[in-house]
């Protein structure tokens, strides 16, 4: 950046704010947006409430205050980011993508830790997961994280004591993950964001309801799938016909042995191009004691690697060309992205609070500071560095 873009930025991230004011009931309030903001944005090592506070010039308590009492609405401040995106970044061919973060934790009175895997420390760990949705453009440029909630395990929170020390709402109960995603895609619709794809990894793919729930809204997915998901190539007489493993499906059908494989060259890389050769055929399965489909079953291995093999299930019609249900496939980086983004640069792990409150309110200002990069990243684009 030149030394005038970077005076530019301070009155950017004024007029940026002002869109998110009648979040906030009262002006000092509104002040405590901006230092977080500018706290997250800065270049402190650690972002939690105390070297921000300090980078202010404000009492620690003010802004632990700010994130677990004061009077704002955090759910206006995630719609209000949605509505922006939807305004400024909206594309036909978008992509939605939806994911889930660990945050390492020590102890057990954050809002939600439990023992989970956790990306962040490569382990089972003490941590906070979380669930996301992020916007991407089809091409990846534009990228911005537009809903983010807290996932309340099944086991080790139904103590009410512990409950009300976490500040825990008595309808915040455990949901699975798909469901918390499910549930962003339709308020992400509800605020003006349209997206063209939805896309997730294979734990949200083999999950019926996830994919009856994406239908009922009426959205096309490339999900990645497992390769023992069950299902048939050809029509079956009824659901209780014989099944097969998409893994053996993919080897032995005739639908897929009698074709050749057929490379696409998916993109490039800092290793170089990226190619995969790819079989598709028609896909039933069964859900309860019904017959769904027909999808598209995709099977793609690496040409460098034929050990790699990789499954994905869409629902895209039969127009689509097999380049672009492929793109789709292989966009969830875009979120990956974002997540380290998201941590690296602001910070998304570094809370210290407990309060339940506090941990959602710290999400959602996180995806404020997030956009407003996105947001000069973009506009800064192809310019010179």
């Amino acid at each position: 950046m030149t030394a005038q873009q970077i005076l530019a930025v301070g009155p950017a991230l004024g007029r940026y704010l002002d869109e998110f004011a009648e979040c906030f009931v009262h002006a000092d309030t509104r002040d405590h947006l901006k230092q977080y903001v500018q706290g997250q944005l800065s270049d402190l090592p650690r972002k939690s409430v105390e070297p921000i506070a300090h980078l202010a010039d404000v009492p620690p308590r003010t802004l632990q205050e700010f994130l677990s009492l004061s009077e704002w609405d955090q759910d206006r401040l995630r719609d209000t980011v949605q509505s922006i995106v939807a305004r400024d970044g909206a594309e036909p061919q978008a992509i939605a993508i939806v994911d889930e973060s660990g945050h390492p934790k020590k102890g057990n009175k954050t809002a939600g830790v439990h023992r989970d895997y956790c990306g962040s420390s490569g382990k089972i760990d003490n941590c906070v997961m979380t669930v996301h949705l992020c916007y991407a453009s089809f091409d990846g440029k534009f990228r911005t994280m537009v809903d983010s909630d807290l996932y309340l395990p099944k086991d080790g929170w139904n103590d009410p004591q512990r409950r009300r020390a976490a500040g825990i709402p008595d309808d915040v109960v455990y949901r699975p993950k798909y469901d918390i995603a499910l549930e962003q895609v339709g308020r992400a619709l509800a605020n003006g964001l349209r997206p063209g794809w939805v896309t997730a990894d294979e734990w949200y793919g083999q999950k019926p309801a996830f994919l009856e729930g994406l239908e009922a809204l009426g959205l096309r997915f490339v999900l990645e799938i497992p390769k023992d998901l069950m299902g048939w190539t050809r029509p079956p007489a009824d659901a209780d016909t014989p099944r097969g493993e998409v893994r053996h499906l993919c080897r032995w059908s005739k639908a897929m042995r009698d074709q050749p494989w057929e490379k696409f060259h998916i993109k490039d890389t800092g290793m170089g191009p990226m190619v995969w050769e790819v079989r598709v055929a028609s896909f039933w399965m069964r859900r309860g004691k019904e017959i769904v489909g027909p999808y598209w079953l995709v099977v793609a291995r690496d040409v460098l690697d034929p050990q790699t093999i990789k499954y994905f299930l869409s629902n895209a019609s039969g127009g689509v060309p097999c380049e672009v249900i492929l793109h789709v496939a292989f966009s969830r980086w875009p979120i990956e992205r974002t997540l380290e983004d998201e941590k690296s640069e602001l910070g998304l792990s570094h809370f210290e609070v407990r309060k339940y409150l506090g941990v959602v309110r710290h999400l959602r200002l996180t995806q404020v500071s997030h956009l407003f990069l996105a947001r000069q990243t973009q506009r800064l684009a192809g310019k010179k560095s």
